[in-house]
């Protein structure tokens, strides 16, 4: 009785310090959207350099998912986990220092490749230390702290951007990353699932073995296309929404801020709710669920760009983002109950890979259409109703026998 309390208290521990540390990665991630402002008139950036400069973490990050995940599953989490918050919170303060847009570009993606490790590693430890039945509920927490982010964010830049400067705002968001770390190295605890530890194998020749069944596999890329269109849409609207706001709709970043708080709440909200609901259904009831809201995000998508005035935008955004939220909390639901734990992380970060990718192209491919189309957001915002209706395809390409799809342990 004990240990089992010990181990409740445990968990608590461990997803509380992981849903800190997602919260400052999602603070920096957020930052730049409503900092880029600023920084194009700082550097005299076109809308396609900007575009640039969003996406350039996201090459990064996606780059390292795999490596990320097969370095969690070979050397265990904790240590991955602490170097990607150490490196990730070196890159953000360097930020700071970016006179150029070559510069800029540079320590972007480098940050991006040290946070590349955190969600493959984050999953694994969910995965290995709470039950299959609560893992959607514990993911949902941890993503939680994103919704908060892009809640809170919109305010604290308005506030911030003017008092200190953009500059001064991601140095002292790359010292908080130094306290995460230093509470991550000294509290977490997992026990050890790595490859070589639960199987006693030649760690080089079992991490190909994995990669290569994982390639292989139909379910694996039905979920890495879902990951890449829900976020293509996801980042799309978060990284050009300021901007969009500002240019389009004539409205400050203060009240951006104000109005952002409501489809945030909702975000919020959703992620809470929406990870009880998905443990209570199997998972080809959700994946349905997935593609009918997907389905939703694409028309919701056309009648809020298409909107007469702010207020029938944001509720259209509201919509969309309740839509959004569950399918990006279902897709890692499908990895963290039918792939082994000592493998998670491995297979978080393929399907990851696709979901950064978008972040890569998406934010870049929309600048370039803005700039082509002499400022006009139409083409761009036509771009995520394409990546909606390709979604739903996606989502209903996951086999529906998902225990045909599960990793053997060989």
């Amino acid at each position: 009785m004990e240990s089992t309390v010990l181990l409740k208290k445990t968990r608590k521990t461990v997803l509380l310090l992981l849903f800190l540390g997602w919260a400052i990665g999602n603070l920096d991630r957020y930052l730049i959207n409503y900092a880029v402002v600023d920084i194009a008139n700082d550097l005299a950036l076109t809308a396609t350099q900007t575009g640039v400069v969003l996406s350039s973490f996201f090459l990064g990050y996606a780059i390292m998912q795999m490596p990320g995940g097969l370095l969690a599953d070979k050397y265990g989490a904790k240590k991955i986990l602490l170097t990607a918050v150490i490196i990730w919170s070196i890159f953000t303060g360097l930020t700071a220092v970016a006179w150029s847009f070559s510069a800029l570009i540079i320590i972007r993606f480098l940050f991006g490749i040290g946070e590349g490790g955190f969600q493959p590693t984050a999953s694994k430890i969910i995965a290995t230390i709470f039950p299959k039945n609560e893992r959607s509920r514990a993911m949902s927490l941890l993503l939680a702290s994103a919704a908060i982010m892009a809640m809170l964010v919109p305010l604290i830049s308005a506030v911030l951007l003017g008092l200190i400067g953009w500059r001064l705002l991601f140095v002292i968001t790359g010292l908080i990353g130094a306290v995460i770390a230093f509470l991550y190295w000294r509290y977490i605890q997992v026990p050890d699932t790595t490859v070589e530890a639960a199987r006693g194998l030649s760690v080089t020749g079992e991490n190909k073995g994995i990669l290569k069944k994982l390639i292989t596999m139909p379910f694996m890329w039905s979920l890495l296309v879902s990951y890449f269109t829900i976020y293509a849409v996801n980042w799309g609207l978060s990284s050009w929404m300021p901007s969009y706001l500002t240019n389009e709709r004539g409205l400050d970043l203060l009240s951006i801020g104000y109005l952002q708080l409501i489809p945030g709440v909702l975000m919020l909200s959703g992620m809470l709710i929406f990870g009880i609901v998905i443990d209570k259904l199997t998972l080809q009831q959700n994946k349905v669920i997935g593609a009918v809201f997907a389905v939703g995000i694409a028309g919701f998508l056309f009648l809020m760009f298409h909107s007469n005035s702010i207020g029938m935008f944001i509720f259209y955004q509201c919509i969309v983002t309740i839509l959004m939220t569950y399918i990006t909390l279902l897709l890692p639901s499908f990895v963290l109950k039918t792939i082994p734990q000592d493998i998670t992380a491995t297979a978080m970060g393929m399907a990851n890979t696709g979901g950064q990718l978008a972040g890569f192209i998406t934010p870049a491919a929309m600048g370039f259409m803005v700039d082509f189309f002499n400022g006009s957001y139409n083409a761009a915002f036509w771009l995520l109703i394409i990546f909606a209706m390709i979604c739903i395809f996606a989502l209903l390409s996951i086999k529906s026998n998902l225990k045909e799809e599960r990793v053997s342990n060989v």
